[in-house]
């Protein structure tokens, strides 16, 4: 699977995958000569770990993103576990939540700030999104934007204020092919019974919206 993210991110930004160096957090942050090697950083999701995990890793990655990426504006987007560490990071609050778990294509609605967000905005006001969490943020800290949401999770994306670093719940980085290689490959966890009669599979669809907003990130904000 971080082979396949590494690929989906590459073809949602239309670079190579040598283009897009890979780190892996398990591995500790990046260091300073990476960082400012790097023109922007992508955060992305994380199988089967959480940001509630009471592990080193977990809890250095919160500590780099509020050190280094906050503080100094790095341009950042992050998606998923990314999001959720940049809620922590902050001093905001993510729970574990199974009961409104999001896997599966989800209709999103944007806030009044994310139709007035300069990169949000080109967005209609709902759109449909790749999704596949269990965790979400409840609340989010002072100095990030709300700008989306969902039925099931009220906070979705955000923009830390006046900066370049953007991060979203949803996964702008799959297609709904991807989701379902995705739902598949962690089938014993969130699926039962046959997938060509599950629920979550018949939610699959395209999101063309979602898909545009890594690009346009690329073009407007770097």
């Amino acid at each position: 699977m971080a082979i396949h993210e590494h690929g989906c991110f590459a073809r949602a930004l239309g670079v190579s995958a040598e283009d897009i160096a890979v780190h892996s957090l398990l591995d500790g942050a990046p260091d300073a000569r990476a960082l400012e090697e790097a023109t922007a950083l992508l955060v992305g999701g994380s199988g089967q770990f959480s940001v509630l995990d009471d592990e080193t890793w977990v809890k250095g990655f919160i500590d780099f993103l509020a050190d280094v990426v906050v503080t100094q504006r790095k341009p950042t987007f992050a998606s998923c576990f990314g999001f959720q560490g940049l809620v922590l990071a902050g001093g905001g609050e993510v729970i574990c939540d199974k009961e409104n778990t999001e896997v599966g294509t989800f209709e999103l609605t944007l806030s009044d700030a994310g139709k007035a967000d300069r990169l949000f905005g080109a967005m209609p006001a709902q759109i449909k999104v790749q999704l596949g969490h269990k965790d979400r943020a409840s609340r989010l800290p002072s100095g990030m934007i709300h700008l989306a949401s969902t039925a099931r999770s009220p906070y979705q994306a955000l923009r830390v204020e006046g900066t370049p670093i953007v991060a979203t719940q949803f996964h702008p980085e799959l297609m709904k092919q991807d989701n379902i290689d995705r739902y598949l490959r962690y089938w014993e966890e969130y699926g039962s019974g046959d997938p060509g009669n599950d629920p979550v599979m018949r939610s699959m669809d395209e999101s063309p919206e979602a898909s545009a907003l890594l690009p346009r990130w690329v073009r407007e904000e770097l």
